[in-house]
């Protein structure tokens, strides 16, 4: 055996069990296929959008404004909660339940300050005259903590009607992701109502917070559900390096702080361990970060060269990032609107056009060019 078979032979033991680096897959270039219509402007840090049949739609803005914007006009709906809106806390995610045109119901998550400190909650209500009524409080994570980062926050329906919600682990990352007493740093799965299905993975055990679905996660601010699989797909913040995209799995420990492919803000070492048995590896993951806001999955044949692809913000970078994946490993990466700002969210409305959210512009549509 010639030394070129041995090394190439030493490499290929390597790499086994390892996933392949994000650096081996270029992120190319901007092609402008498109342009970009204001739907609405003069919102300065929009999270979430959700889509009304008349075409509307509502925006939540972090500071604690909920929008309704309805032919470019911004109405504000009366009655939201008073939100905790401090750091990366404020007013969150929006999303109507499946069968919202026969009950009517919205869900919401926002940063409460209900006691010393603060922390996710989750409630439902519907909407009238433009007013939130029949308000109910579905979930508030426990216990709050005056820390001001790592709430999350996303909510995504499944095929079954179940309800997902995301929660940061609040700063608090050797104490809250891998203890399933405690609230924070999980992925939720709920009933509708707010209750908790009998299959969740922890119920039944004592003291453990039977809501919990997944955990060991870190800030996910990005959760949607796999158009094809039906599957829940999650995008988390790593620290510097490690930003991660998962596979919700039923009762998975996704492994923060224990494995992380991140170092700390200053430098030092957070884990040794990139992977451990037990512990579920990132389908994919960003070296460097790129702070991820926003997911969703493109359909239909608005964009046909980017159908199937899965369009991910970038707060850091301040593009749009459009992914392909084949047997869930990223082939291909793609920026789109290159420096638009400190994107939030994207979502694909039922028009089928893409709509995103960024920082001091406010919600913007992609129309492809013909």
């Amino acid at each position: 055996m010639n030394r070129i078979t041995l090394l190439f032979c030493a490499f290929i033991i390597s790499c086994q069990g390892q996933q392949v680096k994000p650096n081996d897959i270029p992120l190319q270039d901007e092609v402008k296929s498109y342009t970009l219509e204001t739907i609405a402007d003069g919102i300065n840090i929009p999270w979430g959008m959700a889509f009304l049949a008349d075409g509307s739609m509502l925006v939540t803005e972090k500071s604690g404004i909920i929008f309704h914007i309805k032919n470019k006009v911004k109405t504000e709906v009366k009655n939201v909660p008073a939100v905790y809106n401090r750091g990366q806390g404020g007013l969150l995610d929006i999303v109507l339940h499946p069968n919202y045109a026969k009950n009517g119901w919205i869900y919401i998550t926002y940063s409460t300050k209900e006691g010393e400190g603060s922390n996710t909650k989750l409630i439902r209500a519907k909407l009238e005259n433009e007013s939130l009524v029949q308000i109910e409080t579905l979930y508030k994570c426990e216990p709050n903590t005056t820390k001001s980062h790592h709430f999350g926050s996303r909510i995504v329906f499944d095929n079954e009607g179940y309800l997902y919600f995301s929660a940061g682990e609040r700063g608090e990352h050797f104490v809250n992701p891998q203890d399933i007493t405690r609230d924070n740093g999980k992925i939720y799965r709920l009933n509708d109502d707010g209750s908790i299905p009998k299959d969740n993975p922890f119920v039944g055990k004592a003291n453990v917070k039977e809501a919990i679905y997944s955990y060991g996660h870190r800030n996910p601010q990005g959760l949607v559900k796999n158009p094809i699989t039906g599957e829940i797909w999650e995008h988390e913040h790593g620290p510097q390096g490690g930003d991660e995209i998962n596979i919700i799995k039923k009762g998975a420990n996704y492994g923060w702080p224990v494995v992380t492919y991140g170092i700390d803000y200053d430098n030092t070492i957070i884990s040794k361990d990139k992977q451990k048995p037990g512990i579920e590896d990132p389908i994919y993951y960003w070296l460097p970060s790129i702070a991820p806001c926003g997911m969703t999955f493109v359909t239909g044949d608005k964009y046909p060269d980017w159908k199937n692809g899965l369009l991910v913000g970038s707060l850091k970078f301040q593009y749009l990032e459009l992914l392909k994946f084949k047997d869930n490993k990223v082939i291909s990466r793609q920026k789109i609107a290159t420096d638009i700002g400190r994107l939030r969210n994207v979502a694909q409305g039922p028009d089928g056009y893409i709509y995103i959210g960024v920082e001091g512009k406010g919600i913007l549509k992609i129309i492809p060019n013909q």
